[in-house]
């Protein structure tokens, strides 16, 4: 794997960034990182969908200074573009969360570490320093060890819950095609979960040397997870529980009776069902239904500022940023990651100025509309 080091010569655009990735990785760990389930349909209309969208930009504004910041949860954060949850990121660089936790603190984003991280909730904390974290929950079919995943994040400074709802196995072909896990390349499997003590006294300490992936996946993923869960998991924690991977309106209205305190609409990057709504298109209802009680985040198909502005314009609060940072990991690692997200954070303030938008509340009064 090579390593640019000259980050003059780092690329800006969305192709760019796919194209110099998949030559810093094997074509496997690519594939891993690229596709999605299926005919891939839903990846791409993810992508698409926001070319059906524009804005009508505002002049004579007087804009010269403009303020990005948001405040959500009682923190205030730069700009409205967070980290997507994504695991195994060691699959494209050897130190894999631990460089993006870093960049993020330097970003003064909060990183979003997955469940299905290639390193321990403990690992990723301590990488992170003194940077906001949440933690992104994969419930499993065992309460005990998930109660205790939650406990260990509260304990390392997380401060907040997503809680991803529409984790099931899928059918991604490029996978299937190139045998491909990531732990069957040297990765040490689910690390949060076998370093869980919880899990270790159910289920003993043997199966980190026999039957791992057997034994995890007895209790990993929990398909059957159910919102009266939700309900429980309120009781066991303080921390604010984000509901990521909603697309109905009607499941919007029940993640808010059961206490969800923020919604993320997304469609998994296109990664678990083919074929289905676009996560631009599913927004604006949504926003029609929830009325800014709880904060609500697009998830799927961000590849550029001009989507955060559509995607804010009908509705979000904020975004989350995911292949194209986990590419700039894949080239050259913390100042990989470092550069795609500074570069976001740049055009997205230049397009602050130049659609006469000083602050965030300005960006969602644009009018948008719906182009063939």
């Amino acid at each position: 794997m090579t390593q640019i080091i000259d980050m003059k010569s780092f690329p800006y655009s969305y192709e760019e960034l796919e194209r110099m990735a998949a030559e810093n990785t094997s074509p496997e760990a690519f594939d891993y990182v690229q596709s999605g389930s299926s005919t891939e349909q839903t990846l791409r209309t993810n992508v698409q969908a926001f070319s059906k969208y524009a804005f009508k930009p505002r002049v004579c504004t007087g804009t010269k200074v403009v303020d990005s910041k948001i405040e959500l949860f009682g923190e205030e954060y730069p700009f409205p573009i967070f980290f997507a949850p994504i695991g195994n990121q060691k699959v494209v660089h050897p130190e894999g969360e631990l460089a993006s936790a870093r960049a993020a603190n330097r970003l003064n984003v909060p990183y979003i570490a997955s469940t299905v991280s290639s390193h321990t909730i403990e690992e990723i904390a301590e990488a992170s320093g003194n940077g906001d974290r949440w933690f992104q929950l994969y419930a499993t079919k065992d309460q005990d060890v998930t109660n205790s995943l939650i406990n260990r994040a509260e304990k390392n400074g997380y401060t907040a819950i997503v809680l991803t709802v529409d984790m099931a196995p899928s059918w991604r072909i490029k996978d299937m095609r190139n045998q491909f896990l990531p732990f069957s390349r040297g990765q040490k499997p689910y690390p949060s979960i076998v370093s869980d003590p919880v899990f270790q006294e159910k289920y003993g300490t043997s199966v980190l040397e026999n039957g791992l992936e057997k034994t995890v996946r007895s209790i990993f993923p929990n398909p059957q997870f159910s919102w009266d869960q939700l309900k429980e998991l309120k009781k066991i924690t303080s921390l604010p529980i984000i509901v990521k991977g909603i697309l109905d309106e009607d499941d919007a209205k029940i993640a808010l009776e059961f206490g969800a305190d923020g919604i993320v609409v997304s469609n998994h990057g296109g990664r678990m069902i083919d074929g289905c709504i676009p996560a631009i298109k599913a927004l604006p209802s949504i926003a029609e239904v929830v009325k800014k009680r709880v904060p609500i985040f697009l998830d799927s198909g961000i590849r550029s500022a001009k989507d955060v502005f559509i995607a804010l314009a009908l509705g979000a609060d904020a975004v989350f940023l995911g292949r194209p940072f986990i590419y700039g990991l894949a080239i050259a690692g913390e100042e990989g990651v470092y550069k795609v997200f500074s570069n976001q954070f740049e055009e997205f303030r230049r397009m602050m100025i130049l659609c006469g938008t000083n602050n965030i509340d300005a960006i969602k009064k644009l009018k948008i509309i719906e182009i063939n």
